[in-house]
């Protein structure tokens, strides 16, 4: 079992790993309530969640979003996020499935 870390991985499902702060990953619910030991998820116990439904491209954005989002969490008047077009339509789906 591994010990509670300051980082987790997230793989796409092509395969992609990418290592982030636990605590920008936890922005997310869902990643939050995976990586609880309380509930019980592997991902607990491993620190690595695997997304069989978002690839590397648009989880790469998601987790820049990850970053940009506890960055500016107290912020105003802060610029938007640029993201390519041709990948909105996944980030608005991973964005569901992550409560984003």
């Amino acid at each position: 079992m591994a010990a509670t870390s300051d980082y987790v991985t997230l793989v796409s499902s092509d395969d992609y790993h990418f290592v982030v702060q636990r605590s920008s990953a936890c922005i997310s619910p869902a990643v939050k309530r995976m990586l609880d030991p309380m509930n019980g998820f592997l991902e607990a116990k491993t620190n690595t969640v695997r997304f069989d439904t978002i690839n590397a491209m648009v989880l790469e954005k998601v987790c820049e979003y990850f970053y940009y989002s506890e960055k500016n969490e107290s912020a105003r008047d802060v610029a938007d996020l640029d993201f390519p077009t041709e990948l909105c339509l996944e980030l608005l789906m991973a964005a569901d499935y992550l409560d984003i």
